[in-house]
């Protein structure tokens, strides 16, 4: 499971479930510029794996939001649907480390609570399937089909530290995560990991509301293999109430914006002032935001988008 050989690479992975708004293009402007001005490679992965609520060409769409602010990849498009084979090697490559799980998410939420001292706020897994015989798994499957979790230590907590370019060095428990859903399919943790080792993806840009999962996807990283991508959580895109930006805010996806009159080279004007990397106004392209680009001078406060 260890990640390709030769120059490391930067991805943008969006889900085809909702049209691209402002605050996604301006994540994936930064993991644009991130990638270029670390000499990587900028690969695509389409994250189909919600099928209840991928919108049929929606990812082709996406593509091109992205294409028309400038933004092209290297390679070709991993679509995340496609790679079966290679998630379930992964499971293979884990055996003896993972359990069944029969617990809904409700029964989750009422009984999980985030420790005092957890620096993350995570609302980590109560242990409540970790050591059920194998008669009670025997019950509990008549009624529910088990989704399969990592066992993440095998007695006292286990802790990972990442390295963020935002955030420095953060250290979080690791959560008994889920591996593969109980439709049994591949769960989010689980391909995300498994598809970056696959793209020797070395670095790793999107919003910092993954900030807390990004512990238990450098131990997982580490459990197949590989060495756990540099991060860089960048603030989200929020409404005038604090709320992380949707559709139901106006005009925040391309399509809307061109409907009032505002192009894309405005759009990404806009995102780049929101960055401190161009003046009001200023029309520009992602060549031109490269040589102002510093990690250090991004602000760390969420885009406030009225």
């Amino acid at each position: 499971m260890n990640s390709t050989d030769g120059p490391g690479a930067g991805r943008y992975a969006p889900s085809p479930t909702g049209e691209l708004h402002l605050g996604n293009l301006r994540t994936a402007v930064l993991a644009w510029l991130f990638a270029r001005s670390s000499g990587r490679a900028f690969l695509l992965r389409i994250e189909d794996l919600d099928t209840g609520r991928v919108r049929p060409g929606l990812a082709e769409r996406q593509v091109a939001d992205l294409a028309a602010l400038g933004i092209g990849f290297d390679g070709v498009p991993v679509v995340q649907s496609e790679r079966t084979a290679a998630h379930e090697a992964a499971l293979d490559a884990l055996a003896g480390r993972t359990y069944e799980c029969f617990c809904t998410r409700r029964e989750i939420a009422d009984a999980a609570s985030a420790p005092h001292d957890e620096p993350l706020g995570y609302r980590r897994y109560p242990g409540t399937c970790r050591d059920l015989t194998e008669g009670e798994r025997q019950t509990r499957r008549a009624t529910r089909a088990p989704a399969l979790r990592l066992r993440a230590s095998a007695g006292a907590e286990t802790t990972t530290t990442i390295h963020d370019l935002l955030h420095g060095e953060v250290t979080g428990v690791v959560d008994d995560i889920v591996l593969r859903r109980n439709d049994g399919v591949a769960a989010y943790n689980l391909a995300v990991v498994v598809d970056d080792l696959a793209s020797g993806i070395d670095q790793v840009v999107r919003g910092d509301d993954l900030l807390a999962s990004a512990v238990n996807q450098a131990h997982l990283t580490t459990l197949l293999g590989g060495r756990p991508p540099t991060y860089a959580h960048v603030p989200l895109a929020v409404n005038t109430a604090g709320r992380r930006l949707a559709k139901r805010d106006g005009a925040v996806t391309l399509a809307d914006l061109a409907a009032v009159g505002v192009e894309p080279p405005q759009v990404l004007t806009r995102i780049a002032a929101s960055l401190d990397l161009a003046g009001p106004g200023e029309i520009v392209t992602l060549e031109d935001l490269l040589p102002r680009f510093d990690p250090a001078r991004l602000p760390r406060e969420p885009w406030v988008i009225g």
